[in-house]
């Protein structure tokens, strides 16, 4: 088997940290309880653990190609496709009425999680699917939602993500595909996009693509787009005029197929206008937030097989003596200390992020279902604080994570067969698209903090202030030390928060020099924080004698995360108080 899923800890998390017994109250998930929970996760890891991630190691192998428009994907792929409809999985999440199970994001981002550690290539399609199929039930008509959602959920059509363009990447106010309205109330479409993932391929009978474009006359900038639905086939079964003129070679996820897509060679690419012209960014950004935080899952998807191919590999390569003489000949490389602090980080940095990414999916959650509107607002806040966290804090750490894990394979990481190496050139993608670090950190700074004069963020520390008590409360010693920790974190995040409120407009440049230490530091602190309550229900449930070895498993890896990896917020927090200078004040051409 190449993939175990950790059913144990998403189970533990969902329970202890993520108020799964409080989401199955919400209105609508009262099925969606501990055993459904349970059997859903369960059923999911076999099918991943069995289907998909023994297509992973093909897939970088024998990657899609692409010949005269056409994409074949990875042998095995289609096939396994197929599956994942027929098993409900598109659906986990979306609405009954459409064809979904309709069950809470919670448990969709644990199974998420397993598709993505199985098989992240493959894995893509879905996602980004699924962020069609919500922007279509934020903006689509009752028509469109009808015509277009069924058919993705049932996996015979797929959706893609069309925003960037050669002359535009992160800056969308330069999108120039554009939009001819037509007099049935159709538009045609003209125009390049690039880095289309699954923009074409053999796995679905359609592909409807989400178009960022202009209609004429609109606006200058991102308040004159407009979102369009241009599927590949049309309803009369005849092809769209857009067409797949090449598909890219890339550092990793090479069975994922990245597209070019051409619109309009041929007369126009039929298009229809979602929602109202001008707005098209608005929309996207539902699509895109979805996505945002389905590619922090990534993150932990690929750190969590990174860490089981090092845990195998550390089990049964023997090389040298153990350096305090507790065996007189070689011993597997797993006995050295240097060995089990790669590995604890590699799986501390893991747990931490699941944590922290799970909570958010719960608070997503009640956002959308609590019948009181305050508690909506309350947890929507805590959501949308955390996606960049979930995003940012999860994809780099992947990189150190899959990094490590080649480390501790020694030479033999290096080599391709192994398959180590996979994984840190798979993770590499994650800080890039779907908005890099950067983008996240300053969404983070500008949205997320000064914009309210740092009251969330504040109230975030309190609410980790409230978790410090608690652990001091009770008579652990270790849960004193990792208080001490948390505190000494919490200072040095709020020491940059107010940092952030106060210089934001006099000194835009000192902040945003230290924008991606700050997303790492307030990552770094809410999964340390995570930790700390799962270290508390681990001692209780250890106590009363509920699977006591992965409890103190859970245990020491929470106590290696406060003494390990809180510390860096301090380090961070210099960096970004006191250093602001050495990033802004080299001359440009001395670079």
């Amino acid at each position: 088997m190449t993939y175990r899923a950790p059913l144990k800890d998403m189970l533990f998390v969902m329970k202890e940290l993520a108020g799964l017994e409080a989401v199955a109250a919400l209105p609508g998930y009262a099925d969606a309880g501990p055993d459904t929970a349970a059997a859903v996760l369960e059923e999911c890891a076999r099918f991943n653990e069995e289907v998909v991630a023994p297509l992973n190691w093909e897939g970088d192998r024998n990657p899609s190609s692409f010949h005269d428009g056409e994409v074949r994907t990875t042998p095995g792929f289609k096939q396994a496709f197929k599956q994942f409809a027929e098993g409900g999985w598109q659906g986990l999440q979306h609405p009954e009425a459409f064809g979904g199970q309709g069950l809470p994001k919670l448990i969709h981002a644990a199974c998420g999680e397993m598709v993505q550690s199985a098989n992240m290539s493959f894995a893509l399609c879905p996602l980004l699917t699924d962020g069609a199929i919500e922007a279509l039930l934020t903006a689509g008509s009752p028509q469109q939602q009808q015509t277009y959602i069924p058919p993705m959920i049932e996996g015979r059509w797929t959706g893609t993500m069309n925003l960037t363009e050669p002359q535009a990447g992160s800056d969308l106010s330069l999108v120039r595909t554009r939009a001819e309205p037509q007099p049935d109330g159709t538009f045609r479409l003209f125009g390049t996009k690039i880095y289309i993932t699954y923009g074409e391929h053999d796995m679905a009978d359609n592909i409807v693509h989400l178009v960022l474009a202009r209609v004429a006359g609109a606006p200058e900038g991102v308040k004159g787009i407009s979102l369009f639905i241009c599927p590949k086939i049309l309803e009369d079964g005849t092809r769209n005029d857009v067409r797949c003129v090449s598909i890219e070679h890339k550092l990793g996820i090479k069975a994922s197929p990245t597209a070019v897509l051409q619109y309009g060679d041929a007369g126009g690419a039929v298009g229809y206008l979602i929602g109202q012209e001008n707005r098209g960014l608005e929309y996207m950004f539902v699509m895109m937030n979805a996505a945002r935080f389905g590619v922090g899952v990534q993150g932990i998807a690929v750190a969590e097989r990174a860490y089981q191919k090092a845990v195998q590999y550390a089990r049964d390569r023997v090389q040298s003596r153990p350096i305090d003489g507790s065996a007189h000949a070689a011993a597997a490389i797993i006995h050295h200390p240097d060995v089990r602090r790669m590995l604890m980080t590699m799986r501390a940095h893991t747990e931490g992020c699941r944590a922290m990414a799970l909570v958010a999916a719960g608070a997503f959650d009640a956002a959308h279902a609590h019948p009181d509107e305050a508690v909506r607002r309350e947890n929507q806040a805590f959501y949308e604080f955390l996606v960049p966290l979930v995003k940012g804090l999860s994809t780099e750490m992947s990189l150190e994570v899959a990094s490590l894990g080649v480390q501790v394979h020694g030479g033999m990481g290096f080599i391709e067969e192994t398959g180590a190496a996979q994984y840190l050139r798979d993770a590499k993608i994650l800080t890039i698209y779907e908005g890099t670090t950067a983008i996240q950190a300053n969404d983070l700074v500008g949205r997320k903090t000064a914009r309210d004069g740092g009251q969330l963020a504040r109230a975030l520390a309190q609410r980790v202030a409230d978790t410090e008590s608690a652990l001091i409360g009770r008579p652990s010693p270790q849960g004193h030390a990792i208080a001490r920790r948390l505190a000494a974190a919490r200072a040095a995040f709020l020491d940059v928060v107010t940092f952030v409120v106060e210089r934001t407009r006099s000194d835009p440049n000192a902040v945003y020099a230290g924008s991606v230490p700050y997303l790492m530091m307030a990552g770094t602190l809410v999964a340390g924080w995570q930790m700390a309550r799962a270290f508390m229900a681990a001692e209780d449930l250890c106590a009363a004698g509920e699977d006591p070895v992965f409890m103190q498993a859970k245990i020491t890896t929470c106590r290696f995360y406060a003494d390990h990896l809180l510390p860096r917020t301090l380090a961070w927090r210099d960096s970004i108080v006191d250093g602001a200078a050495a990033v802004t004040d080299m001359p440009l051409d001395a670079f």
